[in-house]
C-alpha cells in the first residue's frame, strides 16, 4: 500500500466533520462539462471579481485557473459520483470515501483538487498580505510557533519555492500548533488530520501566465499583497 493511500486513510475520521466550515463557499454555478442530472457538488463563485487581484494575479490567470482548471475538477467529480450514493454528500465526504478506496484515485484527485481550490480563493483577497493584526490570536500563534511573522514568511516562501513540481504550500494547525507544510499534486492536509489555515497553489497553471518561471516573485507577492489573514484567523478559531 502506498504512503499516500495510508495518509489518505487517516483522513477518514475527521474529514466529514469539516463539512460546512468557513473553508467552503455555498452552492454556486458550474462551468465546463455537466452531468445530466445535478449533484450536491457545485462550483462556488469566486469571492471577488476576476480582475480584483491585479496587478499580482491577472484576470487572464484567474479566468483560466478558476474557469478551466477548477471547473474541470468539479465537473469530473460530478460525473464520477452521478448515480451513486455520493451524489448527495458534501465534498469532504466524497474525499473521505475516495481516500479509503484503492480504486478511487481519480475521484480522490479531482475531489481533493476541487476542495483545495475552494480553499485557495478564500486564502487571497484584494489588499491582503502583510502581517496579521498585532496581538491577534493568529499573530500570537505565529510568534509561538515560528518566533515571529518574518520567520514564518521565510519558512513559507522556502516551502513554496522548494516544492518540486506541482503542489501546494500550507499554513496549518496541528494539535493547536502552527506549522508550514507542503503537499504534492492533489493531496491536502486533511489527509494528515491537520487544520488548514491558508494555502498557495504552486502548480504552474496558477502563476505561469503572469510570472513564467519566477515562482519566487509569485510567492512573495502572495505574502506581501494577497494573503487573507482574516480567513486564516477564522480557520484557526474554528479548528
Amino acid at each position: 500500500m502506498s504512503d499516500n493511500l495510508m495518509d489518505r486513510r487517516t483522513f477518514l475520521a475527521g474529514a466529514v466533520a469539516l463539512a460546512g466550515t468557513a473553508a467552503l463557499a455555498g452552492p454556486g454555478w458550474t462551468l465546463g462539462e455537466k452531468p445530466e442530472k445535478p449533484t450536491s457538488l457545485e462550483l462556488p463563485p469566486l469571492p471577488y471579481r476576476e480582475n480584483a487581484l491585479e496587478p499580482y494575479l491577472s484576470a487572464n490567470t484567474l479566468s483560466l485557473h478558476y474557469g478551466k482548471h477548477h471547473a474541470g475538477y468539479v465537473a469530473r467529480t460530478q460525473k464520477a459520483i452521478q448515480g451513486t450514493s455520493l451524489e448527495s454528500q458534501p465534498l469532504e465526504a466524497i474525499i473521505a470515501h475516495a481516500a479509503a478506496a484503492p480504486d478511487s484515485l481519480a475521484l480522490f484527485q479531482n475531489a481533493a483538487q476541487a476542495w483545495n481550490h475552494n480553499f485557495l480563493w478564500k486564502s487571497m483577497k484584494p489588499g491582503g498580505g502583510g502581517k496579521p493584526p498585532e496581538g491577534s490570536a493568529l499573530a500570537m500563534a505565529m510568534d509561538a510557533a515560528f518566533g515571529g511573522f518574518e520567520n514564518f514568511a521565510d519558512q513559507f516562501a522556502q516551502a513554496a519555492n522548494g516544492q518540486f513540481g506541482s503542489g501546494w504550500a500550507w499554513l496549518v494547525a496541528d494539535a493547536g500548533v502552527l506549522s508550514v507544510v507542503t503537499t504534492s499534486n492533489a493531496d491536502t492536509p486533511l489527509t494528515r488530520n491537520q487544520t488548514p489555515l491558508l494555502t498557495l497553489d504552486v502548480w504552474e497553471h496558477a502563476y505561469y501566465l503572469d510570472y513564467q518561471n519566477r515562482r519566487a516573485e509569485y510567492v512573495q507577492n502572495f505574502l506581501n499583497h494577497l494573503a487573507n489573514w482574516t480567513f486564516a484567523a477564522e480557520n484557526l478559531a474554528g479548528g
